[in-house]
């Protein structure tokens, strides 16, 4: 179903192992929703696809109360009526094309994994993750999600153009009658069972200690020496931007079919865990420095004062 897209593949899987969300950024036209759709078919998972548009509410993505009449009692009574966040996989598309009002419809259900309507609590189905996905070229009538809003997503995860024998196979298999029909290879029960897998993996202390120095490196807070990260971050990474990266580093881990975790794990999660929880600076857009360029940099700091210290 899906041609190349390893890394990307990868990282969704991590979101998945670790009971986390992702947030998918790439131009139209390279199966973003196609992705999401096929991984939901192959775990056996309820996959809701909501597409956001200027007009969508909040009630059309939570639920809404409706007034019916009960006939045992003769009463008219409210009855709930659950909206598409109600499944396993939740496919956002293009969620920045929707007002923060609807958009942070979300927040209460990726945090609590429920949702609160007319004051009665609701538990969303387990296991359940976000997946969102923006565009990052059409910017005219969009609403930039908000910092607080982007620090709940786990990873985001950039997806790029394909290579070129890749693409070839791609219009390959569009132009004829190539057709495969995904299978269920494995279920929520046993999704549980690995998430809970993942959080048993053992870490050493270098590389808690290390993951905890990355995050606290993006800060252009406090007495820093770090002359770069003052002048090109107005805000860096959080506590939780650690817990990911250790969580995704555990996840990557196993999937490599490793049972510990290393520095080379955590060095390879560090751009989807950390790019979307740093805010550059005037001065480093107007130096072509983008959040990756800053991360990377942040990264070699760190291996080369380690290999200093060595």
């Amino acid at each position: 179903m899906i041609v190349g897209l390893e890394d990307v593949i990868e990282q969704l899987l991590v979101v998945l192992l670790c009971r986390g969300h992702g947030i998918l950024e790439g131009v139209p036209g390279l199966a973003k929703t196609l992705l999401v759709s096929t991984m939901a078919s192959l775990l056996g998972l309820t996959f809701r696809r909501i597409q956001f548009t200027p007009d969508l509410m909040p009630s059309d993505i939570t639920g809404t109360e409706i007034l019916e009449d009960d006939r045992a009692t003769g009463k008219r009574v409210f009855k709930f009526m659950r909206g598409p966040v109600f499944g396993n996989i939740i496919l956002a598309d293009e969620i920045n094309r929707t007002p923060p009002k609807t958009q942070s419809a979300l927040l209460e259900a990726m945090q609590e994994r429920q949702i609160t309507v007319g004051g009665e609590s609701y538990k969303l189905p387990d296991p359940f993750f976000v997946l969102a996905t923006q565009n990052p070229i059409e910017q005219e009538g969009t609403y930039t999600l908000p910092e607080a809003q982007l620090d709940r997503f786990m990873l985001k995860i950039e997806v790029d153009y394909p290579s070129r024998p890749n693409e070839i196979e791609i219009v390959k298999r569009a132009t004829t009658n190539y057709e495969f029909k995904p299978e269920t290879i494995i279920s929520g029960e046993e999704i549980l069972h690995l998430q809970q897998l993942v959080r048993k993996v053992p870490v050493a202390d270098h590389v808690y200690e290390f993951a905890v120095d990355l995050a606290r490196y993006t800060r252009p807070v406090g007495n820093t020496p770090n002359a770069y990260i003052k002048e090109m971050v107005n805000w860096g990474a959080g506590p939780r931007a650690s817990i990911c990266l250790i969580l995704a580093s555990k996840a990557r881990a196993i999937l490599h079919g490793r049972y510990h975790t290393t520095t080379e794990d955590l060095a390879a999660m560090a751009l989807p865990a950390l790019r979307h929880r740093i805010v550059p600076t005037f001065n480093a857009e107007a130096s072509g420095k983008d959040e990756n360029a800053i991360v990377l940099q942040a990264l070699e700091d760190l291996k080369k004062a380690a290999r200093r210290a060595a």
